[in-house]
């Protein structure tokens, strides 16, 4: 598939082109001509004179004394296109741009940490936020207005773009000061919100039962998932529920998740033809959803898919794992591996076009029998269900049918005829990172050696391709040009998947990698005091470096650093590793006293803190590689594990947990811990299995006895 702009035609200007142009892009291009991100070169033909974020913009707005229009958005976004097209691609409205601003153009995917920032600005500002961002900025970078989607005019009660333009220009020019005042309040907000104390909490396990009642009161009783529309999928969530199950033993919270994951699959926020999930849903029904997809959630959403498969009788978990994998590996796959951003929600002008069906479209490719249960299946009315046509839900009572993936596969040969929705190709290394996990994950889960395979093909691309030779990572690879210094994120995220790859296939050089990239991240990171920035200390720094706790549609850099670092301290014996991640946890767990469901992540890495998994170093035998040996453990045992199988590379790293661990008699021999408590070295995988039973915990209170 080729990338193409809004208007179909080729995104990436090829090189020939781009060097007989101007630096600011000469008569039919702007600036953002020169960019690699697919957001900023939809907008390379609009008659605003757009600046990328680059000191040559501040440089500009300091020399002519005016202020900055910033507007913060990504390629996928519904709302960001109309506002394109309807103020960005006004000749009226880019004069009156270039006439009184300097405006500055910027990917939130490539720059979390400029859209944090000003995220943070418009939330403080308006209460909300939400993309496109937009934003008033002194030349200082200091911003005194934001709101998010703006219509040309004022719009049912709403400010319109070029009134507010010329009320700005005007006061930029008269009343300045008021102007400057308010900026100053907000960014002085901003880093007391960056550098803000709190006393460091004791971990217990109030929290959690805390943000248990927040799920119940929330939960939709009727239709899942949680709070009003529009709904958000949050697998994040679902995950810390399964935790809480396993905690507290209630049966009302794997319930909650359980019925939330079958509404996803069932409903049209759910891919029924192509697979994978689309970014919300507008209504409370799971029905219409915001068409888009991004990477991320697919992640997520296989992860908390594998992590309900134990206990799960149905098969929906596993198979909406699996699934939406294949999604993944047909529409989001780098050739050499990496994956892409994802894909938009518009395609021929308008939103979700791309997936709607007419039911006389399925009766006209359809034998008259085929097309009936068609119809059945996938709920398909002559009515429709969607402004006149249909979006496709699946009958639940059809995830048997033995003619459903006949009828699937025509309708989606067929609708691949179709014009696609624009794909973005920007690949992330976070994004990478939990994609990485994910099939790592539901590789092992279903047992299907392809999806690992996929996983360290992925990782391979990132180290080989967004690796500097000093071990930096980077952001962002596009159009064969990596750049952007690392976040917080891309350390833990990808850390997080090669630690979960390892699990999967116990190539020891994953984990050696993911010890690299924690004592990285520590340093690059850390704030002196045992807390984390988002914002290297190397890179720039956007009025402050950022301190992202609460989870939103992804989890928080600091809570996936926290749970890695304990997860790998824990099976590699690293106390120091053990003990930055209780640091973190204690540092943070007071903000997520005010509302616990919003910090799902550090949560279910506090639950694992108080409940520790058991920890298994696995020493091969004579002529064993221990792989046979460990998937026959991990399918007859009843606890998730993670473990340390004995190599030389591991030996050679002198890891504390290979210590005194040693073959007996030339068997392969497993040494379990849990709870500060070994077990004797067995060779026996059913005793071990019975260690890993549901009487683990008596076993270790008799061993402490």
């Amino acid at each position: 598939m080729t990338t193409t702009s809004s208007d179909n035609s080729p995104l990436f200007p090829p090189a020939e082109q781009l060097a007989g142009l101007p630096p600011d892009g000469g008569p039919d291009f702007n600036r953002l001509i020169f960019s690699k991100s697919p957001y900023l070169l939809q907008h390379a033909k609009n008659p605003v004179d757009w600046y990328p974020w680059c000191s040559e913009a501040f440089r500009a707005a300091e020399t002519r004394d005016c202020p900055i229009l910033l507007s913060i958005g990504y390629s996928t976004c519904h709302w960001c296109h109309v506002m394109a097209h309807e103020s960005f691609e006004s000749e009226e409205i880019a004069m009156l741009v270039n006439r009184h601003f300097v405006a500055i153009k910027v990917d939130r995917e490539e720059r979390p940490d400029i859209d944090a920032t000003y995220m943070a600005a418009c939330q403080l500002m308006t209460g909300g936020g939400g993309w496109p961002l937009t934003l008033l900025l002194t030349p200082d970078r200091q911003p005194f207005f934001a709101a998010t989607y703006l219509p040309p005019v004022a719009r049912g009660g709403q400010v319109g773009l070029t009134d507010l333009l010329e009320k700005v220009a005007g006061m930029w020019q008269n009343n300045r000061d008021q102007l400057l005042l308010g900026a100053t309040r907000v960014t002085d907000a901003i880093r007391r919100l960056d550098n803000g104390q709190t006393a460091p909490a004791t971990p217990d396990e109030a929290l959690l039962a805390a943000a248990l009642d927040q799920y119940r009161a929330d939960f939709d009783r009727d239709f899942a998932g949680f709070g009003p529309p529009p709904k958000f999928p949050a697998p994040h969530n679902l995950e810390l529920l399964l935790r809480l199950e396993r905690r507290f033993g209630t049966g009302d919270a794997a319930d909650m998740a359980v019925r939330t994951l079958a509404a996803i699959r069932t409903g049209g926020i759910y891919d029924q033809l192509g697979f994978g999930m689309h970014r919300y849903s507008v209504d409370r029904h799971w029905l219409v959803p915001h068409f888009e997809k991004m990477l991320y959630d697919q992640a997520l959403l296989i992860l908390a898919a594998c992590s309900s498969t134990r206990g799960d009788e149905s098969g929906l978990a596993p198979r909406l794992a699996s699934e939406t994998a294949d999604y993944l590996l047909r529409e989001l796959r780098h050739p050499a591996g990496g994956f892409y951003c994802g894909e938009d929600a518009d395609s021929e002008g308008a939103e979700g076009t791309f997936y709607l069906w007419d039911a006389d479209q399925v009766r006209a490719c359809l034998p008259t029998t085929l097309a009936a249960k068609a119809l059945r299946i996938f709920r398909i009315t002559d009515r429709g269900n969607f402004e006149g046509r249909n979006i496709l839900t699946l009958d639940p009572a059809a995830m048997d049918d033995p003619d459903l993936e006949a009828v699937r596969t025509t309708l989606l040969k067929i609708r691949e005829r179709r014009p696609r929705p624009h794909r973005d190709e920007k690949i992330l290394t976070c994004w990478n990172g939990l994609a990485i996990a994910a099939l790592a994950r539901a590789g092992a889960t279903c047992q299907r050696p392809e999806l690992v395979e996929a996983a360290g093909q992925a990782a391979h691309f990132i180290l080989e391709h967004l690796r500097r030779p000093d071990g930096r990572l980077l952001r962002r690879y596009c159009d064969g040009e990596a750049d952007i210094p690392g976040f917080l994120e891309d350390y833990a995220f990808l850390g997080f998947g090669l630690f979960e790859l390892y699990q999967a296939g116990h190539d020891s050089r994953w984990l050696l990698e993911a010890r690299r990239l924690a004592a990285g991240m520590l340093d690059l990171f850390g704030d002196g005091q045992g807390g984390l920035y988002d914002t290297g200390h190397d890179a720039e720094m956007v009025l402050t470096r950022g301190r992202s706790l609460q989870d939103g549609a992804l989890p928080s850099g600091i809570s996936v650093a926290s749970g890695l670092l304990l997860r790998l301290g824990r099976l590699t014996g690293e106390s120091n590793l053990q003990k930055a991640s209780e640091v973190l946890l204690k540092k943070h767990l007071q903000q997520a006293k005010r509302y616990p469901r919003a910090y799902s992540w550090l949560l279910a890495t506090l639950d694992s803190w108080l409940d520790p998994e058991p920890t298994l170093v696995l020493v091969p035998g004579n002529g064993d590689d221990g792989e046979a040996w460990l998937r026959q453990v991990r399918d007859q045992a009843t606890m998730d594990f993670d473990a340390l199988i004995a190599g030389d590379a591991l030996y050679t790293e002198k890891l504390p947990a290979l210590e005194g661990r040693f073959s007996l008699d030339g068997r392969t021999t497993a040494w379990l811990c849990h709870k500060g408590t070994c077990y004797p070295p067995t060779t026996d995988s059913g005793q071990l299995c019975q260690w890993l039973g549901s009487n683990i915990q008596k076993n270790n209170a008799s061993q402490e006895e």
